[in-house]
């Protein structure tokens, strides 16, 4: 039987890992994003007028956009889908870890 004090420094280890797999998941979106901008922003470099009344995002543009993002996220399923499995996972072994030693405060929120 663990004492309260491994039980908490099981649950921060838990969660702290539960936050770098979100972490990660947040990357590969920002990653994904960004490489869309650029991809839309670049095939459509020709086609765009500047100047002071002219937009820079048209309609068109932010269909370009959004089929690329759909393209790059289908490229990277697998690895989008295996972190959010994984993040399931430790929800769930989280949930299940306060359930078992009933505790229900989150690990920062702990007074000794």
């Amino acid at each position: 039987m663990m004492i309260y004090s491994e039980q908490r420094a099981t649950l921060a280890r838990m969660e702290a890992a539960h936050a770098e797999t979100a972490r990660h998941l947040a990357v590969i979106e920002r990653q994904i994003a960004a490489r869309a901008e650029r991809m839309t922003t670049s095939s459509r470099v020709k086609t765009r007028q500047f100047g002071r009344a002219s937009a820079t995002w048209s309609r068109a543009g932010e269909r370009d956009f959004q089929s690329n993002l759909a393209a790059l996220r289908f490229a990277r399923r697998g690895e989008i889908e295996a972190l959010s499995r994984k993040l399931a996972r430790q929800a769930g072994a989280i949930a299940a870890f306060r359930v078992r030693h009933r505790s229900s405060e989150p690990a920062g929120e702990c007074v000794s």
